[in-house]
C-alpha cells in the first residue's frame, strides 16, 4: 500500500458503483500501484487504498452481498 503523500496527486473520479441519485458518491483514484476510494462529500477525510488485486477482491465481496 502506498503512503497518503503519494496518493495526494492522483486524479479522482466518481465510481461507476455510485448511485445516480446524488448524495452517496464514492470517488476512485488510481496510481501505478494502488486504487484508492473516498467519500466525495468529505474529500479531505479518510480514504482506503488497496493494491489492485485486493481492490478487485473487495469489489467481489461487496457485490456478492447484493
Amino acid at each position: 500500500m502506498e503512503s497518503t503523500e503519494l496518493l495526494t496527486g492522483i486524479q479522482w473520479r466518481k465510481s461507476s458503483y455510485s448511485g445516480d441519485q446524488g448524495g452517496d458518491c464514492v470517488e476512485v483514484g488510481e496510481s501505478r500501484t494502488s486504487v484508492a476510494i473516498r467519500d466525495s462529500k468529505n474529500t479531505a477525510g479518510p480514504m482506503l487504498a488497496f493494491e489492485p488485486a485486493t481492490f478487485t477482491a473487495f469489489l467481489d465481496w461487496t457485490t456478492a452481498a447484493e
